[in-house]
């Protein structure tokens, strides 16, 4: 389901050279008869979903039809600026969440704040809403979402869930052996480094006025990275300059305590043991257990990242008003239902209830309504693809100065994102 997580923001340098080439000029009026193209990636989406989008939208706009096309994730960079700056747009365009204010800051997406609230309001995913709003309009609204959980084995584990993020430490340092990671934590995984700094109060980087400021070397996230720094010492055995790759791996090795890792890992966890990618279904797969990163204080979960789509109405589309009656049929709770009832997260809370009834999904859902966005800048794709984050991860690994280093973070992070 979200095995695209860490590829979503990767815009190409060719889409910003092309920056400011969409220049909106379509007047959104529809003709009397019509064909509105719809622009979705990949195979998330079932199959259930799209008939029912393209049946429903016919019955609600007499005369027009609505044609899907399907895109690649490689797609979502030159291809669709490209198209999304011509006089042959799409009319609406799915795109990985944290891509959406790149293609918002080239002026790609149509305001869509005056139907925000038939699309569900504050019941929206908010950290979807945040990545795909700017200067308080919206542009790209929710679409689906998958989030971090924490896996265990009942055979590994035997105690009970933790209730905090200090617990859930111990509990991982407890179970460290000279094989065995008590919390799985391979140096270069910074999504899963980001809920140590958001719990403690932390934070990635913050807007004054027109600014970035880093936020790395904040009381916050200094205490969240020294958390993080004995876990990597402590409770951990993965290489320091190991990435968040194939982590089914060492766990069906019974390599792994607690593995953070996105829900749909349940599935490379359960798959047949003699499958291409082998699972481990009659040994550590075997009544998998999962819950939702614990927080700061008892009974809180922790901020975790959230990989995800947006879906967005194409500046250039000369079909807005039905462009937006598309987008109002793939939030509603008809389409919604067919999202969950596949185990894609909806877009907005209240749907949560048509996930499959399974504790792992549930745990998911929990967790991704708690989920916490990057910072909303365009220049926020770069940040991803420098590996700067990365590259500090690994040095506090590795046993750096904690403070030193995150302060050389936050002039690196500066300067890309105030460019």
């Amino acid at each position: 389901m979200n095995k695209k997580i860490g590829a979503l923001a990767l815009l190409g340098a060719t889409a910003v050279a092309l920056a400011g080439c969409a220049g909106g000029t379509g007047s959104g009026a529809s003709a009397a008869t019509g064909e509105l193209t719809v622009w979705l990636v990949g195979t998330d989406t079932p199959q259930d979903a799209r008939d029912y989008l393209v049946k429903t939208f016919a019955e609600q706009n007499s005369g027009w039809t609505l044609k899907i096309e399907q895109k690649t994730w490689a797609d979502t960079s030159d291809a669709y600026v490209a198209a999304l700056s011509s006089n042959d747009s799409p009319d609406v365009v799915e795109v990985g969440n944290t891509q959406a204010q790149g293609f918002i800051a080239q002026g790609l997406f149509e305001d869509i704040s005056d139907i925000k609230d038939t699309l569900g309001g504050d019941k929206l995913l908010d950290s979807f809403v945040t990545l795909g709003s700017d200067g308080g309009k919206l542009y790209a609204a929710p679409y689906y979402a998958g989030s971090r959980i924490v896996f265990y084995s009942p055979s590994v584990f035997t105690g009970t869930v933790p209730t905090t993020l200090d617990q859930y430490v111990a509990d991982g340092k407890s179970m460290k052996t000279s094989t065995v990671s008590g919390i799985y934590a391979p140096g270069k995984d910074w999504y899963n480094a980001l809920p140590y700094i958001w719990a403690n109060g932390g934070d990635i980087a913050k807007k004054d006025g027109d600014t970035w400021k880093g936020e790395f070397s904040s009381a916050g996230s200094i205490k969240g990275l020294t958390q993080l720094q004995d876990v990597y010492k402590n409770a951990n055995v993965a290489p320091a300059d190991g990435d968040e790759a194939d982590p089914q791996v060492p766990f069906c090795a019974g390599e792994v305590g607690f593995l953070s890792a996105p829900a749909w890992v349940k599935w490379s966890i359960l798959a047949a043991a003699d499958a291409k990618a082998p699972g481990c279904p009659d040994t550590y797969g075997k009544d998998l257990q999962a819950f939702a990163l614990p927080g700061a204080t008892a009974g809180e979960v922790a901020p975790v990242f959230a990989g995800g789509s947006n879906v967005a109405v194409a500046a250039k589309s000369d079909a807005k008003d039905k462009a937006k009656s598309a987008l109002e049929i793939m939030l509603s709770e008809g389409y919604q239902k067919i999202l969950a009832t596949n185990g894609l997260i909806p877009a907005l809370t209240s749907f949560a209830q048509y996930l499959p009834q399974d504790a792992i999904t549930a745990q998911a859902a929990k967790a991704a309504a708690s989920s916490k966005a990057v910072p909303a800048s365009p220049n926020w794709a770069n940040v991803e693809s420098s590996g700067v984050i990365k590259d500090a991860l690994v040095k506090i690994a590795q046993g750096g100065d904690v403070t030193s280093i995150a302060k050389d973070l936050d002039s690196q992070v500066e300067a890309i994102l105030n460019k």
